[in-house]
């Protein structure tokens, strides 16, 4: 692990794994708080290294102290569970593997629909080293496996947003090139900080070279997302659809369809792609960034909605159950079911006072 400042989640994150772990390796990158000390109550392997704004370099000098046949990394916002923590010790021991992808969720309250396989433990002897400074990787050699162990993500502290940013421009400013790879991260990084027209223009450069499919598909969907915002639903649409020349249809692009028709009042044409959207089949192991409300609530509390303008409400209360099965507590699932109890019960007053 490397960690500075975790005070509020180091403990949390030690308490998942302490019993599964042959050895805990903490560097720290300069807290000011009781990080240090916290790590110290769970292990005695806890180093200092001068922060140089270079996660890489960083997570490379953690996995440089370890001494296990196997290297799990973890950052102090991360929680494992205890099943998934027994299913991680099972793995290893069992080994057999180089590269083991974890499932990685990102957790929304207690929403954790937005996941992606992340190359989680990694054999030692191979020596594999992290590549860049923002978004590190590793990328994998020998032979792969996927296990069903989840780390889920969960932040307390909001962060700092604009972090990530400054670390590409520093790069820029010193005359970097940016990989491939960077140049999509950093494309993502200005969008999420509302720098709209120069997240078009790198991701549009990104695009125009070579990258791994997924990482194009999700560019293709960022410069969708940036034309809806700067209201220019012409590029909007023609970016989203530029991914069907990258690879198959995704569920979220077919509801980023849905959305698309049904903000233009084709309501079957919407239907047509919310209906896709349900039945894509997207393989969760691609490596690339999931988001499983794509594949069930979403299209399902649409077409609830859709086919309820179309006057079938029985195919419309079909899909909010649907949904419901995805998510029994949601407001929208709730209130429709409400509205549908309701008409059911004027309809049958009106009838029977015929």
């Amino acid at each position: 692990m490397i960690v500075r400042d975790e005070e509020e989640t180091l403990v949390r994150c030690l308490d998942g794994i302490k019993d599964i772990a042959d050895e805990i390796v903490i560097v720290d990158t300069g807290s000011r708080d009781s990080s240090r000390d916290i790590a110290a109550r769970y292990t005695d392997r806890v180093y200092d290294f001068v922060w140089c704004d270079d996660f890489s370099a960083a997570r490379n000098f953690s996995f440089s102290l370890a001494t296990t046949d196997y290297v799990m990394w973890l950052d102090a916002d991360d929680v494992v569970a205890e099943p998934d923590a027994e299913e991680i010790r099972r793995l290893c021991d069992g080994g057999g593997f180089d590269v083991a992808y974890l499932r990685y969720a990102v957790a929304d309250g207690d929403n954790q629909s937005f996941f992606y396989y992340r190359e989680r433990i990694i054999r030692r002897a191979l020596g594999l080293k992290w590549e860049g400074a923002v978004h590190e990787v590793i990328t994998p050699v020998g032979k792969m496996v996927w296990s069903d162990a989840c780390i889920v993500h969960k932040k307390i502290k909001s962060g700092h947003p604009m972090r990530n940013l400054h670390m590409y421009q520093k790069e820029i400013s010193e005359g970097k090139e940016l990989s491939p790879r960077d140049k999509f991260y950093y494309g993502r990084e200005l969008f999420f900080n509302g720098m709209l027209p120069e997240s078009i223009a790198v991701l549009e450069n990104y695009l125009s070279g070579e990258g791994w499919v997924e990482n194009r598909v999700e560019a293709c969907r960022t410069l969708f997302r940036a034309h809806m915002r700067r209201g220019d639903r012409e590029n909007a649409i023609k970016s989203l659809l530029r991914a069907f020349a990258i690879s198959r249809p995704r569920a979220e692009e077919c509801c980023h369809l849905g959305e698309y028709f049904f903000g233009n009042g084709d309501l079957d044409a919407a239907a047509y792609w919310y209906n896709c959207a349900l039945n894509s089949g997207d393989d969760l192991k691609s490596g690339g960034f999931v988001d499983t409300a794509y594949t069930g609530f979403i299209p399902a509390i649409w077409l609830c909605v859709i086919y309820d303008r179309l006057g079938d409400s029985e195919r419309a209360e079909r899909f909010n159950e649907l949904a419901g099965s995805f998510r029994p507590d949601d407001e929208s699932y709730l209130h429709n079911r409400q509205y549908f109890k309701e008409n059911k019960l004027k309809g049958k007053n009106q009838s029977n006072d015929k």
